[in-house]
């Protein structure tokens, strides 16, 4: 039986930031359910110990390290560590994202070194440890590497600056990327995955209706569908609310 037939996940090793909730909890869980030796990375120890906990009890494989992806002292230590943990890591998520000052501000009322904070988390965090992590899958020939996006890096939304500007920038990262990697076998992604019910979302929107937001469970399933799929392109930015059509 093949690995799309049993449900199993070509990738053995998976390194996924932002891990401690929301949809890097739930993206670890997924892929620790279908096989995946997983390193989750984030801020909080606490609430690392508490999805480690329940994966396990799952049944799956999963490990934490604490770490600031937006601390560049961090970032190369990381990769290394989660390469003894659970061997040559396969697929990395650029989950982990900084949302910026709350309540939402206008970008003149940001402040520079509140900008330089949410560029650290959400652009140079992701573009150091796809360097750390993506010279390992060139040489071997094999690797995913997908940045979590959001449409506001394609809209323009009154208080959402600084967030968006980092998110566009990032799209554009991992455009490039994909042409430079497109000759070592490593595929980048670009996802989007839609208004989720997290923590993030609530510190944003705080008067909005969860019932109307996706959870992230639902979302990590269909994300892992999506990184299975051999037909979307490397570059490829995916808005997984249209069906994941690239």
């Amino acid at each position: 039986m093949s690995d799309t037939q049993s449900g199993l996940l070509e990738f053995k090793t998976a390194l996924v930031t932002g891990g401690g909730r929301g949809l890097g909890a739930a993206l670890g869980a997924e892929l620790a359910r279908r096989g995946t030796r997983v390193v989750l990375v984030a801020r909080s120890e606490w609430e690392l110990d508490g999805t480690l906990a329940a994966i396990r009890a799952a049944g799956g494989e999963a490990h934490a390290l604490v770490a600031d992806i937006g601390d560049k002292r961090a970032v190369y230590p990381l990769a290394g560590a989660a390469a003894d943990l659970v061997g040559p890591l396969e697929l990395l998520v650029n989950n982990a994202s900084a949302l910026g000052p709350t309540p939402l501000r206008l970008l003149f009322d940001t402040e520079c070194e509140e900008l330089e904070r949410v560029l650290a988390v959400n652009l140079l965090g992701p573009f150091r440890l796809s360097r750390a992590v993506g010279g390992g899958m060139a040489l071997r020939r094999f690797g995913t590497i997908v940045n979590v996006s959001s449409d506001a890096a394609v809209n323009a939304y009154s208080g959402w600056g600084a967030y968006s500007a980092s998110k566009a920038a990032l799209d554009q990262l991992g455009r490039v990327l994909a042409v430079e990697l497109a000759e070592q076998g490593v595929r980048v992604l670009g996802v989007d995955p839609g208004e989720m019910d997290t923590q993030m979302h609530r510190d944003a929107l705080p008067a909005a209706d969860s019932a109307t937001l996706a959870r992230p469970s639902d979302v990590a399933r269909r994300l892992v569908e999506l990184i299975r799929r051999r037909d979307v392109p490397s570059g490829a930015r995916v808005e997984l609310s249209q069906g994941g059509a690239p």
